[in-house]
């Protein structure tokens, strides 16, 4: 792919509608020149590639005969909407794509009327959808067209089989758009299904199905048999050629699948879909990365990515030290070396949770369940009462959907499940459906849980060593990106235990000595704590590692010695670490000791740079230092 200076045909599309005036070839243009200035932009701010590439030709097709916004589009995740965004009014902005006080990698209803829906996680859009749906027949809009495109890997997902199953019995007026991604469609395979789209989509075929219905019934006695046999008869031959029997049983009429690459085809179907009434479902193949060599060769690193060199796919920066990620999978690998009993699971995050290489080496012990964070931990508890020895990695983001699981189906009974919470905390541009600002306060109230976080990637492997022998569950959560080690500023190789480990549950590590007042840090805020203790006169620090159980004896006896305590997390403070320290000296009876909570606050984090956003919100070294001299 050549970049070119100018846009052309883009810089001219200020809203959707001018898009009708464009023709064929024009159109074509348009595809190319979408994706050129998406690749272009996601090189320098990173943000997600693959998905967005490969739905350009759909994304023209749908504003192009839809009437947006007045029509609803409602994409899946909303990871692969920058065409869309380019498309409605946002062309000057792209370039701001991901940055702070700039345009979201995601749709928002506050950004542009043309995002019908907030998103930023899997499997929601058909239940939007379908709510959309209903409301407008309440306040009489007829002619509103709700559209909602979801993937096949968001089709995984629990909650769109359930929100399927409901509009299928509704048989409320919704167009459902599928989009396989994850295989090509053969020009065969494109030419037959486009003919039967063109066959199936006519507004002849639907009237001439409706009348031979009708006509059948009227027939004395043989009708209602007759008509059960001919509908029979059709769908068989509908399900043989165009694999659409589940969606048919679950009430959708069911068109495709077609090549959705293919633009002209695109137009056509979905005008014709879209001229029909009650649940159906149109189902594409696309392919991800479209138009981007190094993309479409390795779709999967290109999901959601750093900035990179165009004209080679490569990272822009590359650090000498080993994610929190690869440790977490490489310290489980060696640990399943000398157990058989452990096995891993993820939820289509194998790449992302650095679990790839223990699928490589255990293929068997390895399970990705899809988008399904649910039965992920539910499918855990089972292989842990049967004897096994789980480990589940999911974003912290992600796993806030498993809540109950994880305390109904894990602690209740006290099962040995590793939970590996990845992204825990500040992530930063994904933005706020994406930051893992909320684990420790939907995970630090539930019995039996031990909760812990390291301040680097040595802590990490004692912790993974720690957790496996503890027989009991336990939730690890550290954050997105690299780890290097604070006390030795080497790469860490991962290791089983052997011996006493270095600490033991519940324990945490003084790090510094201090008269004046102790500053206790968790997980990345330790390196943090160090730098402002070293700016100030006799400000101690701790590591806390573990925020259920908390070390209380330490931080008792600390509390008594200095009188000033000040807790620092990359958490939200409601029901966070300071507040655990907080009950716990309430509970003691400790009332002459002055508490300071430093964190983010009750509110949805933006996107942006995290140094930007820990500066913003205090929680950088000049904003910390200032918070603790100003703490009397």
């Amino acid at each position: 792919m050549v970049m070119k200076e100018t846009k052309g045909l883009l810089d001219s599309i200020t809203s959707p509608k001018e898009l009708k005036k464009l023709n064929h070839e024009q159109l074509k243009d348009l595809v190319g020149e979408i994706r050129e200035e998406i690749v272009q932009t996601v090189s320098q701010n990173g943000g997600h590639l693959s998905s967005s590439l490969g739905v350009v030709e759909l994304t023209i097709a749908l504003h192009y005969v839809l009437n947006t916004p007045e029509d609803k589009i409602i994409w899946d995740v909303g990871h692969q909407s920058y065409a869309h965004k380019l498309l409605t009014g946002r062309e000057k902005a792209f370039r701001t794509l991901r940055k702070y006080e700039g345009i979201s990698g995601f749709p928002r209803r506050e950004e542009s009327p043309y995002d019908a829906f907030n998103t930023g996680h899997a499997s929601t859009s058909i239940s939007a959808g379908l709510g959309m749906a209903i409301a407008k027949e309440f306040e009489g809009r007829e002619s509103e067209k709700i559209v909602v495109v979801i993937g096949d890997g968001a089709l995984s997902g629990g909650m769109a089989f359930e929100a399927l199953n409901h509009a299928g019995q509704l048989q409320k007026d919704l167009f459902v758009v599928l989009n396989s991604n994850e295989m090509s469609i053969s020009r065969t395979v494109g030419s037959l299904s486009g003919y039967l789209n063109r066959l199936l989509t006519m507004p002849i075929y639907s009237r001439l199905r409706g009348d031979i219905q009708e006509l059948i019934t009227k027939i004395p006695k043989l009708g209602s048999p007759i008509s059960i046999l001919v509908k029979r008869v059709e769908e068989g031959i509908k399900n043989i050629l165009i694999h659409g029997g589940l969606f048919e049983e679950l009430g959708f009429r069911y068109f495709g699948p077609i090549d959705g690459h293919n633009l002209g085809l695109l137009i056509n179907v979905i005008g014709k879909v879209n001229e029909l009434k009650g649940p159906r479902l149109l189902h594409v193949f696309t392919k991800k990365g479209k138009g981007y060599s190094p993309a479409e060769k390795n779709p999967e690193w290109f999901h959601g990515t750093s900035p990179f060199e165009i004209s080679t796919g490569n990272p822009l920066k590359v650090s000498k030290f080993p994610s929190y990620a690869e440790v977490m999978g490489q310290t489980v690998v060696e640990l399943a070396k000398n157990d058989p009993k452990i096995v891993a699971i993820t939820a289509a995050m194998a790449e992302g949770t650095g679990l790839s290489h223990f699928k490589k080496v255990f293929p068997g012990r390895f399970f990705d369940v899809g988008i399904a964070e649910e039965h992920a931990v539910t499918f855990a508890a089972g292989l842990a009462v049967a004897g096994l020895k789980p480990v589940v990695a999911i974003y912290s983001t992600f796993l806030q959907r498993a809540y109950d699981q994880i305390l109904h189906d894990v602690c209740l009974t006290k099962l040995p499940v590793v939970f590996c919470i990845d992204r825990a905390g500040l992530v930063g541009e994904d933005g706020v459906t994406h930051q893992g600002l909320f684990d420790l306060a939907y995970l630090r109230h539930i019995p039996n849980l031990t909760v812990m976080s390291p301040k680097d990637t040595t802590e990490l492997v004692t912790m993974l060593n720690l957790a496996i022998v503890s027989a009991q569950p336990c939730a690890i959560r550290y954050p997105r990106g690299y780890g290097e080690q604070i006390t030795q500023m080497q790469p860490q190789r991962s290791k089983i235990q052997r011996g006493e480990p270095p600490f033991k549950i519940g324990q945490a590590e003084v790090l510094l000595e201090g008269e004046n007042g102790v500053i206790l840090a968790l997980g990345k805020m330790v390196e943090l704590a160090l730098t402002v203790a070293n700016n100030l006169n006799k400000i101690g620090v701790v590591n806390a590692r573990f925020v259920k159980p908390l070390d209380e004896e330490l931080i008792l006896t600390l509390a008594k010695k200095t009188k000033r305590i000040i807790t620092l997390e990359d958490h939200i403070i409601t029901g966070g670490f300071g507040s655990a320290v907080l009950e716990l000296l309430n509970a003691r009876q400790i009332n002459d000791v002055r508490v300071k909570c430093l964190g983010f606050p009750s509110t949805f984090i933006e996107h942006g740079a995290p140094d930007i956003l820990f500066k913003k919100y205090g929680l950088d070294v000049e904003g910390i230092t200032q918070s603790v001299k100003e703490f009397k």
